[in-house]
C-alpha cells in the first residue's frame, strides 16, 4: 500500500491521453504481434525503470507480444481504471492495490484467473496472500509485492538516547521524551492519514467495520480509545505536531531521512528512499520494528500490496497475452530482480533468495509481516478510509473534536455501506 508518493501526475496524464486501452489495440495487425497495455501504478522514479526492464526481457522471449507501457499516479489510478473499465477502454494488466480488486472483480472489470497461465505457480506464493487476491471464491490477481506497515527508526539516535525499540505506545512516548533530551531532536512524528491510523484500531483489537456482523464499529467505544492513544502522539515531548498540510507525507519522510526525528511509521515502499538520506548512508542505520501495541497487548498492520489483474473486457487474444506477462511478472527470477532493485517485498517464497535476504531493509520488514493483519474480502472497504481521511486532519488539527470526527466518518461511513448497522 502507498500513500500519499507524488508520482509525476502531469507525465501520466499526458500518456494516458496518448494511449489506446483494452483489447483492440489499434496497433495490432492479422499477422503481427499482439500489444497489450499495461498500468504500473508504482513509483515513477525508484520503481519504474525496474518494471520498464523486465518488459524487455518479455518481449525479447515473446516475440509475438508488445507490451505498452503506461505509468499512473498511484492516488489517481482507482477512479481512472474505474472510468476506464465502465466505458471498455480500460488496460489490460492494472497493477492493483489490493484493497481495489474485490471492488473491481464485483463490477466485473477482472478476469477470474483460477486455471489460467497467470496463476500456474499459485502454490508458491504466500497462502494468504493468495486468498486476499479472492472475491466471492474466485481469484482476480496474482500477488505482485506484499507489504506492511512499521515502526522505522534511526538505530544511532536510539542508541544515544538509550532506549530500545519501543513495545507500546506508552513506551513510544517515553522513549521520544528521553530522545529529545538527550539528542535535542522529536523521537517521533505521527501520520494524520487514516491508513497509517488503522494500527492503533488494531491495538484495540477492532477495526473501521465487522465485516462478518455487518456493523459499523469506527465510533466504538474500542475505536474511540485507540484514536484516542493515535490523538496522544501529536502532543508532548518529543512528539512533532500534526502536520495537516498536503505535503505532510513528504515533510515527514524528509525529517526522517535527514535525521531530524527518530522514529516514524512508513512501509516498506519508501526503503529505497530510507537508503538515499543522510541519516541513512549506512543502511544498517535503518531500525525496523512491530508498531507498538494497544492496550489489548496487541501489535498489527495493514497488509498491503499490489496484484497484477487483467481486464475482462479484452478481448480473447488480448488476454492470453496478458496472462503470460502476469505469469512473467511475479515469476520467483522477476520478483528476485524486483526486490533486489526496488527494495520491495516478494509474494512468494523462492524469491527470497540469500542476496535478496541481504537487504536490511527487506530483512527487517520480513520480521515484521508476521503481525500483518489482512483485510476483509469487502468490495466497500478501501473506500472507508476516505471519509476518515477528511476528519482525522481536523481533529489532529484541532479543529474539531474526536467525538464529533468520528460521528462525522460514521455517518459518511454509513453510506458507502447501507446495509451494514451502527
Amino acid at each position: 500500500m502507498r500513500r500519499g508518493i507524488a508520482a509525476t501526475a502531469l507525465v501520466a496524464s499526458f500518456a494516458l491521453a496518448a494511449t489506446a486501452c483494452g483489447g483492440s489495440d489499434s496497433g495490432d495487425k492479422a499477422d503481427g504481434p499482439v500489444t497489450i497495455t499495461w498500468w504500473d501504478t508504482s513509483n515513477a522514479t525508484n520503481e519504474a525503470p525496474t518494471y520498464q526492464a523486465l518488459i524487455k526481457d518479455f518481449e525479447a522471449a515473446n516475440k509475438n507480444i508488445k507490451v505498452k507501457y503506461v505509468n499512473v499516479q498511484f492516488d489517481q489510478a482507482q477512479n481512472k481504471f474505474d472510468t476506464a473499465a465502465g466505458a471498455s477502454g480500460a488496460p489490460d494488466v492494472l497493477r492493483s492495490e489490493v484493497g481495489w480488486t474485490p471492488a473491481f472483480a464485483k463490477k466485473g472489470y477482472f478476469l477470474p484467473l483460477d486455471g489460467t497461465e497467470a496463476l500456474a505457480d499459485q502454490a508458491k506464493f504466500k497462502p494468504n496472500l493468495i486468498e486476499q487476491a479472492k472475491y466471492d471464491g474466485k481469484t482476480y490477481g496474482v500477488p505482485l509485492v506484499t507489504d506492511t506497515l512499521a515502526l522505522v527508526y534511526n538505530k544511532q539516535l536510539f542508541q544515544k538516547a538509550g532506549v530500545e525499540a519501543p513495545k507500546t505506545w506508552d513506551d513510544l512516548k517515553k522513549a521520544a521524551a528521553t530522545i529529545k533530551d538527550k539528542t535535542g531532536v522529536d523521537g517521533y512524528w505521527g501520520s494524520t492519514q487514516a491508513y497509517y491510523a488503522q494500527t492503533f484500531l488494531y491495538g484495540e483489537g477492532t477495526d473501521t467495520v465487522d465485516a462478518s456482523a455487518k456493523k459499523i464499529t469506527v465510533n466504538s467505544p474500542a475505536a474511540k480509545k485507540a484514536y484516542g492513544t493515535w490523538l496522544s502522539l501529536f502532543s508532548g515531548k518529543g512528539l512533532h505536531k500534526a502536520d495537516t498540510t498536503a505535503d505532510a507525507y513528504a515533510h515527514i519522510q524528509d525529517a526522517f531521512v535527514n535525521g531530524k526525528v527518530a522514529a516514524i511509521i512508513q512501509g516498506p515502499w519508501e526503503i529505497t528512499n530510507f537508503y538515499k538520506g543522510s541519516a541513512f548512508a549506512d543502511k544498517n542505520n535503518l531500525g525496523i520494528a512491530t508498531v507498538p501495541a494497544g492496550s489489548t497487548g496487541k501489535a498489527g498492520a495493514p497488509t498491503g500490496g499490489h496484484n497484477l489483474s487483467v481486464y475482462a473486457g479484452s478481448d480473447a487474444a488480448h488476454q492470453k497475452a496478458a496472462l503470460k506477462f502476469v505469469n512473467f511478472m511475479t515469476s520467483a527470477k522477476s520478483q528476485s530482480t524486483i526486490a533486489l532493485k526496488n527494495s520491495t517485498l516478494p509474494t512468494r517464497d523462492d524469491a527470497y533468495t540469500d542476496q535478496v535476504k541481504a537487504d536490511p531493509g527487506i530483512a527487517g520488514y520480513g520480521t515484521v509481516l508476521a503481525a500483518a493483519q489482512p483485510r476483509p474480502a469487502l468490495p466497500e472497504y478501501s473506500s472507508l478510509w476516505g471519509p476518515l481521511d477528511t476528519e482525522l486532519p481536523k481533529v489532529a488539527g484541532g479543529k474539531e473534536s474526536l467525538d464529533k470526527g468520528l460521528s462525522n466518518a460514521e455517518t459518511a461511513i454509513a453510506k458507502l455501506v447501507p446495509d451494514f448497522s451502527k
